[in-house]
């Protein structure tokens, strides 16, 4: 089988391109949803989580209160490095585990944000990366209407550069243009993988 890692900065149509994945039949795996899974209620890292934190970042009905706590890591860098200790362990060996419970796939595509940032590089085959121009990923994030453009900046700043990305890169997804652009290059990146898989 063979193992993708998928990754973009914000606002550069991460999801765009696994959705169009995804139609095709490739197997996909989503670390923000497993970073969302292993804080639910009652989950051991949502219980040291607040041991670290506080109760306060705990709503009455037992689930993470993730304003607040995102309001606390934002501007504090220790915070921050206190609460990826409990959680990226954590994903990595669940990314691990969904891949190989994925073997019979002929590829997958692991969906993971901060694959450069968390040095996920060991885990791939391949590296794709989808790109876009820093003034679209503004302007794109701006559309979602969720940030403002100095909100956008900041994190656009803490993720690794562009060029660390494209360095990174078996693959680039470009997307410049339009949808339907980029879904052509997903599907020949489909058919690509599927014959390296079968070689």
């Amino acid at each position: 089988m063979l193992k993708i890692g998928l990754t973009g900065g914000i606002g550069c149509g991460k999801s765009t391109a696994v959705n169009a994945f995804r139609v095709l039949g490739a197997t996909i795996i989503d670390a923000d949803q497993i970073a969302k899974d292993i804080v639910k209620k009652g989950a051991p890292a949502l219980i040291e989580i607040s041991r670290i934190f506080g109760q306060h970042i705990i709503l009455p009905n037992g689930e993470l209160d993730r304003r607040k706590l995102k309001q606390i890591v934002f501007t504090d860098t220790q915070a921050l490095e206190k609460l990826e200790a409990i959680t990226h362990p954590r994903i990595r060996t669940e990314i691990i585990c969904q891949m190989s419970a994925a073997s019979e796939s002929l590829y997958v595509v692991v969906d993971i944000p901060l694959l450069l940032e968390e040095n996920y590089l060991k885990l791939f085959d391949r590296v794709v990366v989808v790109d876009c121009l820093p003034e679209q990923q503004i302007e794109r994030v701006i559309q979602r209407g969720n940030s403002n453009e100095s909100i956008i900046k900041t994190i656009i700043k803490k993720q690794v550069s562009r060029e660390i990305r494209l360095k990174a890169a078996s693959d680039v997804l470009d997307n410049t243009g339009d949808i339907n652009r980029l879904k052509n290059q997903v599907k020949i990146l489909h058919d690509s993988f599927l014959k390296k898989a079968t070689e």
